[in-house]
């Protein structure tokens, strides 16, 4: 079995319950470790008492992917005209990562995703000509993340998140990234259906955010995600302690 030195979740548990939990050596500036990490991947994540982190791409533009769909779920959940069919899609877009639902409320509110990156001051987000050729980063995944549990934790979106099943509407499997980590509640999963291989995740525990986009296979952003909070929690604790990875 693989071991990581990945102690987010108790690391984020601690900071939680009480102080802010000493640290071995400084906390890294965000993008000052993880050089290890391959440029193909993108990190970030937001905790507790101020963490913010990530790798030195954090804040490129890249294409958003099937992330998109959170910003179009918000915005029909909350601006939207209330129907029952705009929450249908939306929970389907969430759980299934449904192109057909994004496709519908794409439609109907064409200005979702701009009101969004607006609203949460995402400012790597636009919504190109449709949902499926917007951009984003991984800092303003896991900023719109982190704001939505400081501000609205029993939002559906997160609910959904943490009941999405193991395959998407399309039969792709959900099941890489950021959502192997340990003390995710929940994840979106997004992926490109043309070459080259394109994926990302984005995920949240208690207390914690942390989003991924790598231009790569599922397996080389699992193995990305994995390498950078090991770097950064090596700095945090001050040395490896084995965790099995799920």
């Amino acid at each position: 079995m693989r071991y990581r030195i990945l102690l987010l979740a108790t690391l984020i548990a601690a900071a939680c319950s009480g102080p802010a939990p000493a640290v071995a050596q400084p906390l890294p500036p965000p993008g000052a470790p993880a050089e290890s990490v391959p440029v193909r991947s993108a990190i970030s994540v937001r905790g507790p008492n101020g963490l913010r982190w990530g790798t030195p791409n954090e804040f490129e533009t890249r294409s958003a992917l099937s992330m998109a769909k959170l910003y179009l779920a918000d915005y029909a959940l909350r601006h939207g005209d209330g129907s029952p069919m705009d929450r249908m899609h939306a929970e389907r877009m969430i759980r299934l990562s449904d192109d057909a639902a994004a496709d519908a409320v794409s439609a109907k509110y064409p200005q979702a995703i701009g009101a969004v990156a607006a609203e949460y001051g995402l400012a790597q987000t636009t919504a190109g000509a449709g949902w499926n050729t917007a951009t984003t980063s991984t800092a303003d995944l896991a900023d719109f993340l982190a704001a939505k549990q400081a501000t609205d934790p029993t939002s559906p979106t997160l609910g959904w998140m943490a009941s999405a099943p193991p395959t998407a509407a399309d039969g792709t499997q959900q099941n890489w990234g950021t959502a192997r980590l340990p003390g995710v509640q929940g994840s979106k999963w997004g992926w490109s259906d043309l070459p080259p291989p394109e994926v990302a995740s984005a995920s949240f525990g208690p207390g914690f955010t942390v989003a991924a986009h790598t231009r790569g296979s599922p397996e080389d952003q699992t193995a990305d995600v994995e390498q950078a909070l090991a770097e950064v929690l090596t700095r945090i604790v001050g040395g490896p302690t084995p965790v099995a990875v799920r």
